[in-house]
């Protein structure tokens, strides 16, 4: 028996890994999340099908249920999938299900899949650090009020590219709470849907970004690399990397 943790990578089917579909031939049960393109699930043809999806407000299966579901499936068959958004162990608690099947002493093997964090600002051509320009960035929850009295999220206001996942539903808040660090004039890009057809750009600074019509899910970027990504729009760049 073995429990198979596979990244699903940022929405576009063909940004799986070739790993992740070599473990989805193979399996018995795949349990997978809503961030998961289900055009992915066509690689495990005949296998048992649990969808554990979670959202804002709806919530399938709490995470607690989710341990204990892969905990049972791992013990009654030889390959279980957990098919997750993006990669497993970026936000994707990857890392709490791992322990829990451990400690019941199933095998666990890992199979990284491409962040949306990185893969969604690479596929529209924004580059998350740029020389001259940005040599460090900052991936962060945006699920987490930063306002709250007692924060489990340690954000880095110093890095010269911040990425917020998950992040539309305090948009405000967290704005609110960089502009105190960075000028209101730091570009800002966001990116809803990424890698899917239904993909969208906005662009703005901190001042006005949440001023425009913006949807779940989406990625943030904010620092100057956004201005380097309409240069690159542009066709201006005159020395790229």
């Amino acid at each position: 028996m073995v429990v198979y943790l596979v990244g699903a990578g940022p929405g576009d089917p063909e940004l799986v890994t070739l790993k992740a579909i070599k473990v989805l031939e193979k399996a018995d049960v795949v349990v997978y999340d809503r961030l998961a393109n289900e055009e992915i699930l066509k690689y495990a043809e005949g296998a048992e099908m649990i969808y554990v999806g979670k959202r804002a407000g709806a919530h399938s299966k709490k995470q607690d249920e989710i341990n204990e579901i892969l905990i049972q499936q791992g013990k009654k068959h030889d390959r279980v999938v957990r098919l997750k958004g993006g990669d497993p162990f970026v936000f994707g608690r990857g890392g709490e299900e791992m322990l829990a099947l451990l400690e019941e002493r199933i095998p666990v093997e890992l199979v990284p899949g491409v962040t949306s964090a990185i893969g969604v600002p690479t596929t529209v051509g924004l580059p998350v650090t740029h020389r001259g320009v940005a040599t460090s960035f900052t991936v962060v929850t945006g699920h987490e009020d930063p306002t709250k009295t007692q924060k489990q999220v340690k954000w880095n206001y110093n890095a010269d590219t911040l990425i917020i996942l998950m992040g539309v539903g305090h948009l405000e808040e967290n704005i609110q709470e960089i502009i105190k660090y960075k000028d209101p004039q730091t570009p800002v890009c966001v990116i809803e849907k990424g890698t899917t057809p239904d993909e969208r750009i906005i662009t703005g600074t901190l001042e006005n970004i949440t001023q425009k019509n913006i949807n779940p899910p989406a990625l943030v970027i904010i620092g100057p690399v956004v201005d380097v990504f309409k240069a690159i729009q542009n066709n201006i760049l005159e020395d790229p990397v």
